[in-house]
């Protein structure tokens, strides 16, 4: 069964970017450190990322983050979702309008006008798809950013938060929880390495 999953980089102090983020600077002023993880050669970390990029049938992505990602200095074909993985599935961009044009056009990109639950909504249609092609299941990834999460969160769209908790403190920068509704989450794993905390937690209804 294909599962709405939020699967996301935080500092200790809840922030996805450091200060300052733009186009040029994606996460912003220390926060690459927030993705040490990613490019570690921890097995556990490579093995996280690795079932992580085998699982994802499509991408959610906001069009701030795609605006980095897609930018000069963003993905190219050594560096792409799922870092080293490179992994290629279909790219579903909420947004108020397309690009005039897009850098990456080795990706499948989908850009969605309409609200965030008709994007995750295309997504899973993409995952579903995707998983019947290839015999397995497939998620529908949220990648980010921040507020696209939260929103997702807010909306009750997300099955499961997946956090890889850096240790470190970037004391400001884009929180991931801004204002959120009350909510109990159920702890399903935990993996501890040397770069970050892997933490996947299933998610509740809102608490009224």
């Amino acid at each position: 069964m294909t599962r709405i999953i939020a699967d996301i980089s935080v500092s200790l102090d809840g922030f996805v970017t450091g200060p300052d983020p733009s186009p040029d600077n994606g996460l912003g002023t220390g926060g690459e450190a927030l993705h040490t993880w990613a490019f570690s050669d921890d097995p556990d970390d490579r093995r996280v990322l690795r079932e992580a990029t085998a699982r994802s049938g499509a991408v959610v992505l906001g069009r701030r983050l795609f605006d980095v990602v897609d930018g000069p200095q963003g993905w190219d074909d050594t560096s792409g979702y799922g870092a080293g993985e490179v992994g290629k599935p279909a790219f579903v961009v909420v947004t108020s309008s397309p690009p005039e044009s897009v850098r990456t056009t080795n990706l499948d990109w989908t850009f969605v006008t309409t609200g965030l639950p008709d994007a995750v909504t295309a997504a899973r249609e993409r995952a579903e798809a995707a998983s019947s092609d290839s015999g397995k299941d497939l998620d529908v990834i949220l990648m980010g950013g921040g507020a696209t999460i939260g929103s997702a969160l807010e909306a009750g769209l997300v099955d499961a938060l997946t956090l890889h908790l850096a240790p470190v403190v970037l004391g400001a920068g884009t929180p991931l929880f801004t204002g959120a509704a009350p909510r109990t989450l159920v702890q399903r794993s935990v993996i501890p390495t040397s770069t970050a905390t892997h933490l996947t937690y299933d998610v509740s209804p809102v608490i009224r």
